[in-house]
């Protein structure tokens, strides 16, 4: 097996990764929210319409979620 080094950009994505599985640990629906929000580009509505949940929930789970990761992230660095 060859060892290549990680670039910066591929170890934040780990990082990232690895955070987004402890959440979906945590709390499942919250970490659907980020991925739908982050990398699929949906807005509230369209979230809260596919998991079946209110616009204000997917907001404060939004809010949560993005105040989770930010401490965990400063945690590794």
């Amino acid at each position: 097996m060859i060892n290549l080094p990680i670039a910066a950009d591929d170890e934040k994505c780990l990082r990232v990764h690895e955070a987004l599985d402890r959440l979906a640990e945590i709390d499942p629906r919250k970490a659907e929210v980020v991925k739908m929000r982050m990398f699929v580009g949906l807005e509230v509505q369209e979230i809260a319409a596919a998991l079946d949940a209110s616009e204000k929930t997917v907001q404060r789970d939004w809010t949560f979620a993005k105040a989770w990761l930010s401490r965990e992230l400063q945690k590794i660095e």
